[in-house]
């Protein structure tokens, strides 16, 4: 009986630990949401209230309207994340199974490589990029933020996806080569359905990745119509005044898709991480 109130109690103070750490993390969120819903004048109050007293959505019909730039820069950001996500994923599947699966001599210092390159910072390449861009006339165009976008998802890919094939077990291979499967065969029939759940996640960072992109958006498109969304953050602060409410009313909007895909998305997300974990 007294080990299961010490259970109990253990359980309720990891809980209520739990909810104190969701409620720090959620805070931003959530004032992010209620400022989107007040008037100027309200969120300059003092004190300022915790929920809007005179609940305004003009900040989102503003956002929502045909004309607006965030449709255009929703649209933009679109086709940028996605060229990306699909760059990055496919190029990274043969390369993390590849590492995974075969021996060579260069394998400790290319995924030494790889890792190194997610310590490098966006302005570190970005003048580099830029020229190489100009001289293949990619400027002004959606592939050059896909391309540089890509260079960033996929050395993440490549780990991710590395360590989940390392965690499929060998004997698969083994008894595909006895049923007459050769290594392209058994990549495709077998490894990329059992590795779903890491490609998923794999698929879903560079998405992130990508459509959070600012540097590289407003650097290599000088063209307002063919930008970001990240970019329409800048309509906003005019020269006297910023204007908060319509300032957060971008930003739910703008990472509603990356909420969205997290919810739906987010039972292979699990899966993908935990599994890719068990081996280094």
């Amino acid at each position: 009986m007294r080990k299961i109130r010490k259970q109990n109690r253990n359980q309720a103070i990891l809980f209520i630990i739990g909810f104190i750490i969701f409620a720090i993390f959620i805070f931003p969120l959530y004032w992010m949401l209620v400022t989107s819903l007040k008037t100027q004048v309200e969120i300059f109050s003092i004190p300022t209230p915790l929920w809007p007293k005179n609940l305004t959505f003009e900040a989102y019909l503003k956002q929502l309207e045909v004309s607006s730039d965030t449709f255009i820069g929703f649209k933009n950001s679109l086709i940028i994340s996605v060229g990306a996500m699909l760059i990055s994923t496919v190029l990274s599947i043969p390369a993390a199974y590849g590492l995974a699966r075969f021996r060579f001599k260069e394998k400790k210092i290319i995924i030494l490589l790889f890792l190194i390159t997610q310590m490098l910072p966006s302005t570190l390449v970005l003048t580099s990029l830029y020229i190489m861009f100009s001289e293949i006339k990619l400027l002004n165009q959606y592939w050059a933020p896909i391309l540089a976008d890509a260079t960033i998802g996929i050395p993440f890919s490549v780990i991710i996806l590395r360590t989940y094939f390392l965690s499929i077990p060998k004997e698969l291979d083994e008894a595909a080569k006895i049923d007459g499967c050769g290594h392209l065969k058994s990549f495709i029939q077998i490894m990329l359905p059992i590795a779903r759940p890491g490609i998923v996640v794999a698929a879903v960072f560079s998405f992130v990745y990508a459509w959070g992109d600012l540097i590289y958006g407003i650097t290599f498109i000088t063209n307002p119509t063919m930008r970001p969304i990240t970019s329409s953050i800048y309509n906003y602060v005019q020269q006297y005044q910023t204007l908060w409410n319509s300032t957060m009313a971008f930003g739910i909007i703008a990472i509603s898709p990356v909420i969205l895909i997290f919810i739906f998305m987010q039972r292979y997300i699990v899966s993908g991480l935990t599994n890719g974990a068990v081996k280094a």
